[in-house]
């Protein structure tokens, strides 16, 4: 304790003894050096000393237990740069110096494409990525590429199935922490932002955002291929996996590949008979949550999909979408017979019968024209 003590002051006293030295140094013309610059050259000097005197206490042949508690009692003795701020502590003034920034504000490198600007310089080279389109970062299974690491690392759990973050709830696991939060809510129950449109509610203000475009029908994400929209920029990437052909969910069990993870986690429950989602009404499970959302609304009977050319409302989203066609779409299906026209070719199979009657028989169906008395 004492030796660790006595080497953290002689540290110190080195650092304001360089400090000073560094004061004293004249120059014919004004030193562009900032006063910063210089404390961070020093800490590397201090960096380096402290190194060399692990490196001798390790080669004076002391066990490893007692190497592993100076360097221990020597890291808490130098971490003593607090901030005023918030408390925190850092073993160097330049941390400390890095990490006032975010309570000053102070954004001093700036991305000289979009002019966004950023704390630290790690953060506006990774930000600049979006422009040069650099992307560094290789699956070493299906050679993907990423402009990040972490993107990367989150992918690659896809091919080896790890699925580190599991729910204390119910079991389920997941590949990323952020997935598991946003799971959580399910059991809290935990929905504060709500529609005005129609009173759905939901966990993440996010999510209420994206669902506002079912009533404004704002698609703003278009397919460069086709030109078909979408309301989410997830959507978009995932339907251009069609026309790329890009196939890179593949099931263990079969072989058989998908191009949403959602696809492939719902034809794994064919092999696994798994149905985690359980009505609070009447114990139905389901293979999916939204199989169940859309189940609870023969209880509760919420309709949240609303027409608004005559104000019918509707439990699912496809259903309206049906119904929308009575009000917009063109009428092509065609009798041949009277000339009534039918939305729905099902429609006009219905019709036909008025025509043409069907006679069940023995199994058979058997039919008869119905002819005008000559």
């Amino acid at each position: 304790m004492r030796t660790a003590l006595s080497s953290a002051a002689i540290s110190e006293g080195r650092r304001q003894s360089l400090l000073k030295d560094s004061e004293k140094m004249s120059d014919p013309e004004p030193c562009t050096i900032k006063q910063e610059e210089t404390e961070e050259l020093i800490d590397v000097i201090l960096k380096v000393s402290e190194d060399e005197e692990e490196h001798q206490v390790k080669s004076e042949g002391k066990t490893q237990a007692n190497t592993d508690y100076s360097v221990s009692m020597d890291r808490t003795a130098v971490k003593s740069f607090t901030c005023s701020e918030c408390g925190k502590s850092f073993r160097r003034p330049s941390g400390l110096s890095q990490h006032r920034k975010i309570h000053t504000g102070v954004r001093e490198f700036v991305c000289s494409e979009c002019e966004k600007s950023f704390i630290k310089a790690g953060d506006l080279r990774r930000h600049q990525r979006i422009h040069t389109g650099e992307k560094p970062y290789r699956c070493s299974h299906c050679e993907k590429t990423f402009s990040l690491l972490q993107p990367l690392k989150v992918h690659e759990k896809i091919h080896t199935g790890e699925k580190p973050y599991t729910c204390s709830q119910c079991g389920k696991s997941f590949r990323q922490s952020s997935s598991l939060y946003k799971h959580l809510k399910i059991h809290t129950g935990e929905k504060k932002h709500q529609c005005d449109q129609c009173s759905k509610a939901f966990s993440r203000p996010a999510d209420l955002n994206v669902h506002l475009r079912v009533h404004t029908k704002e698609k703003p994400y278009s397919c460069s291929e086709c030109g078909k929209r979408f309301t989410r920029q997830s959507n978009l990437t995932m339907h251009q996996k069609i026309h790329t052909g890009v196939r890179e969910l593949v099931c263990f069990e079969c072989g058989k590949s998908f191009i949403r993870a959602g696809d492939l986690k719902q034809h794994q429950m064919n092999h696994t008979g798994e149905k985690p989602y359980v009505c609070s009404h009447c114990n139905k499970r389901f293979g999916h949550l939204g199989g169940l959302k859309t189940h609870e609304r023969i209880h509760t009977g919420e309709k949240p999909y609303t027409c608004i050319q005559c104000g019918k409302s509707f439990t699912q989203l496809a259903h309206l979408n049906e119904h929308m066609l009575i009000h917009t779409a063109e009428k092509t299906h065609k009798c041949d017979q009277c000339g009534k026209a039918f939305l729905r070719p099902y429609e006009l199979k219905r019709h036909l019968r008025v025509h043409i009657k069907e006679t069940p028989l023995f199994g058979k169906s058997f039919t008869h024209q119905h002819n005008s008395p000559s």
